[in-house]
């Protein structure tokens, strides 16, 4: 019964089936790993929305190509940083990240430009005044 399962899906033999749950988890890992700082930054934001907040300025905004190599080619993104300044007491800085997609390269490049030289507003860990995050909900 097996055989004839597997037969339906793939060249007949029971082995077939496990190849797509391996590669399925392969994939889960490949993705989580690849985006972890945006689930670092998005737990943070958490973390950090009762934090104290202070004034911030943008000082610097990137925009950088990225690739990500695939068995059937390259998947293209952008990725838009903006690194701060603030000062609680001593002169602090911290980043937040965007992702664009491979279309969206003037639209990365614009949000980018359009906070640059801004003020904004950062929430500071009351116990260390180095961890600072900026939450999505106040750009």
């Amino acid at each position: 019964m097996d055989r004839a399962i597997a037969s339906m899906f793939g060249s007949g033999t029971i082995y077939d089936w496990y190849a797509f749950p391996i590669l399925a988890v392969v994939a889960a890992v490949s993705f989580a790993v690849y985006h972890w700082r945006f689930f670092v930054q998005w737990l943070k934001g958490i973390r950090g929305r009762d934090w104290p907040a202070v004034s911030a300025t943008v000082e610097m905004a990137d925009v950088i190509e990225q690739r990500q190599a695939t068995g059937k080619g390259d998947i293209v993104y952008y990725l838009a940083t903006l690194t701060y300044f603030y000062r609680n007491p001593e002169l602090q800085t911290g980043d937040y990240s965007r992702l664009f997609s491979y279309d969206e390269e003037d639209e990365a490049q614009a949000w980018a430009a359009s906070y640059k030289g801004s003020t904004i507003k950062v929430h500071v860990d009351p116990r260390d005044p180095s961890r600072s995050v900026l939450r999505k909900e106040d750009l």
